[in-house]
């Protein structure tokens, strides 16, 4: 069983009165009144009650009773049926609550599938602005996408923020899977933030072209508001893609920066240990005519000889930065 969250009609800027649903039809057929009902996960038997009230198509119904993969916008004769999405975080993932909103002469309502930010807010800020929402439908449909807008905000900064110190990590220490995991869940999570808001920039260009008879052509700077910000939102994101994969080839850059010097350094202690290991080697072949070995200061001299070798070898190394 769905839940109203409010219903009331509205009248010059004004609430009347809090209506129950079955009222709705009979305010909404009165002159310069508009019922603005909000529901939360409605039923088929609520949504068929509002069809038979507003004469709602049923192409809407259909669409409203099924899951759709991002937002859009459909007219049925003067009526508008839109779906939007409001970004959440549940238990650290990224999730999307589907609204459909049914607008038209005399009522606009919301059908939140879901537990998004509530819609409380946008109504206590219409009713909060009387000469503006003395306009009516249009001003509630454009107060209710500017809040979905919104909401993409604080998702990005707080997304933005988690790159920033994986950044900062990443700098200063070597790059583990799970930072480069935790990346690609990031990086992941801001693409799907771009591909629900970006039909919202189509949505809004569409409703300053409509002409329907609720939506006034003063209200449709309001609407390219709403465009300019999804717009702004999506640049940032943009912005965000590109950090988060340009992180990842940073850390992979720093690594293998890293891997390589521990590797010189390999090389060089290999060479240094080699050369001890080779002159051992000539006085190990057991050959019986070699002179120096009668010699009564042979073998300090081949232990000055091994030191100096290595010596040498360490200096040289030292100075072209491999030690």
């Amino acid at each position: 069983m769905g839940r109203v969250v409010a219903a009331a009609v509205y009248s010059a800027g004004k609430k009347v009165t809090n209506i129950t649903l079955d009222e709705g039809a009979a305010w909404a057929a009165k002159p310069g009144h508009f019922v603005w009902i909000g529901l939360e996960e409605p039923n088929a038997e609520e949504l068929f009650n509002l069809q038979r009230q507003f004469n709602l198509h049923e192409l809407a119904i259909e669409d409203a009773l099924e899951k759709h993969s991002r937002p859009k916008l459909e007219t049925f004769g003067d009526a508008l049926f839109i779906v939007t999405y409001s970004p959440i975080r549940n238990e650290g993932k990224l999730q999307f609550i589907e609204t459909h909103i049914f607008a038209g002469k005399g009522y606009v309502i919301t059908a939140r599938n879901g537990h998004s930010a509530s819609y409380a807010y946008v109504r206590q800020r219409c009713e909060a602005r009387p000469l503006l929402l003395e306009h009516g439908e249009d001003f509630v449909l454009y107060a209710i996408l500017d809040f979905v807008i919104e909401n993409y905000q604080p998702m990005g900064e707080a997304i933005h923020a988690e790159i920033d110190e994986l950044e900062s990590s990443v700098m200063c220490s070597s790059l583990n899977e799970r930072d480069i995991q935790k990346l690609h869940s990031l990086r992941r999570d801001v693409l799907r933030l771009r591909r629900f808001a970006a039909p919202m920039v189509e949505i809004s260009e569409e409703l300053q072209n409509l002409t329907f008879p609720f939506i006034d052509k003063n209200m449709r700077p309001y609407f390219r508001d709403v465009q300019i910000h999804v717009r702004r939102q999506m640049e940032d994101l943009t912005t965000l893609a590109d950090i988060a994969s340009q992180t990842i080839e940073i850390g992979v850059l720093l690594e293998a920066s890293r891997q390589s010097v521990v590797q010189r350094k390999f090389a060089a202690w290999a060479a240094i240990l080699a050369f001890p290991t080779a002159v051992a080697g000539v006085y190990g072949m057991n050959f019986e005519n070699m002179p120096e070995l009668t010699w009564h200061y042979g073998y300090f001299g081949v232990l000055g000889f091994i030191a100096v070798g290595c010596v040498g070898l360490w200096a040289s190394f030292k100075r072209s930065g491999w030690l």
